[in-house]
């Protein structure tokens, strides 16, 4: 029989500062992996004092951040692995967590929360970074639906599709908008041609590059057909691919097949992305689905154009002909022709990219962004202090599975 536990909250003015486990698969290096890396490195720790949990693997930036904070990895086996929901629970009763936040869908989204309900953990939050897979949420995380404190969108249009397509409460969704930190990516005059000779490249050549884990939804393989058209034009383009992932076999193959492996430069993980993104002309994104992506704010950032899918939340960054361009997805026809007008209208590119500076600078910072969660953290724990048992409603689906509550 399994006892829910409830631990005895104290106001935050005798609890302090509020610790906060964000649930990951893993942290390769990828757009929602490293916001939350940002977003760690910034945390007033007098406020939030957050900790990392990755079901598998650490990745590469969970081991990068272990020494500055508690990164917790391997409690998951395999997908149907029954022993994840106790040593979660375990982890969470252990290191007295006063928040969950489960970041992406999932597994991770289903598992994070569930055990947090049964640890008694008194916030229990869903960040959600992308519309559709694959962060879909499948029935299971429906049903965990009374449980959940609040749901995090990364854009207004994002929270909006939150409660209108997948029918989450409008009390319960939240937007809070990407960031980034405008400081480390911002315009670098001495990027461009430091870059080009590292690569052993042309120093004049027109340079693009995507910075996207290589997974299916992200769709190199339009990038690569972009390459190539582009290419047919503008034969002294190069073209770089930063990101690490199971894609990589199939994109060195298409690379292959398109005829472009000599100009398309495979770099896998970095840690220089300021630098690559201010030397580059171009910044695409080609993803079948997207929210808010932090790389495009990155771009912008660093005075780079964007040309993007026209999917997900992308658009209130990439605004047509202001700050980039949006294509239909799948269309490699119509970005090609609009890198080729970017690449020889250099006057037209400068525009774009300083529109999109001042865009983030203006809405997209980390410190909003940081502030926002840690706002919301102390507002849903504040909530449940003076409503302590309306926040553990008698869920039906797990009713069954323990009969008696003890305090402690």
């Amino acid at each position: 029989m399994m006892i829910r536990l409830f631990r005895r909250q104290l106001p935050r003015n005798r609890r302090g500062p509020l610790k906060t486990m964000f649930v990951i698969t893993s942290m390769p290096v990828g757009g929602a992996e490293t916001l939350l890396v940002n977003m760690i490195d910034r945390f007033d720790r007098n406020r939030i004092v957050p900790e990392v949990c990755c079901l598998k693997e650490p990745g590469p930036l969970g081991e990068a951040i272990r020494d500055r904070v508690e990164v917790h990895s391997h409690l998951l086996a395999s997908k149907f692995d029954p022993r994840t929901l106790p040593r979660l629970i375990s982890l969470f009763r252990r290191q007295k967590i006063d928040a969950v936040v489960t970041v992406g869908a999932g597994d991770k989204m289903f598992w994070g929360r569930l055990a947090a309900w049964f640890a008694g953990v008194p916030v229990i939050a869903s960040a959600l970074h992308s519309t559709g897979w694959p962060d879909g949420v499948g029935r299971l995380n429906r049903l965990l639906t009374p449980i959940t404190s609040a749901f995090i969108g990364v854009a207004a249009s994002h929270a909006d599709y939150l409660r209108n397509q997948e029918g989450f409460p409008d009390a319960k969704v939240f937007a809070i908008r990407n960031g980034v930190d405008v400081q480390r990516f911002s315009p670098d005059p001495d990027a461009a041609l430091a870059v080009r000779e590292e690569l052993q490249i042309p120093g004049d050549a027109p340079l693009g590059i995507i910075v996207a884990a290589l997974r299916p939804e992200k769709n190199h393989a339009m990038y690569v057909d972009v390459a190539r058209r582009v290419s047919q034009q503008i034969p002294g383009s190069h073209w770089l691919i930063v990101g690490d992932g199971p894609e990589r076999p199939a994109i060195e193959a298409a690379c292959s097949e398109a005829g472009v492996s000599d100009r398309v430069h495979l770099l896998g993980t970095r840690h220089d992305t300021p630098r690559l993104l201010a030397a580059s002309n171009l910044f695409l994104l080609c993803s079948h689905n997207e929210a808010s992506p932090v790389s495009i704010l990155e771009a912008l950032a660093c005075q780079t154009p964007v040309l993007s899918t026209n999917v997900g939340s992308v658009k209130e960054s990439v605004r047509q002909g202001e700050t980039g361009f949006l294509v239909p997805p799948g269309d490699a026809a119509a970005m090609a022709q609009h890198a080729v007008e970017l690449l020889q209208t250099p006057r037209l590119a400068e525009r774009l990219g300083e529109a999109g500076r001042e865009l983030v600078v203006g809405t997209g910072s980390l410190e909003a962004m940081v502030d926002g969660y840690e706002s919301l953290i102390q507002e849903q724990y504040d909530a449940q202090v003076h409503s302590p048992r309306s926040i553990w409603p008698q869920w039906e689906p797990l009713a069954g599975l323990g009969s008696r509550r003890a305090r402690g």
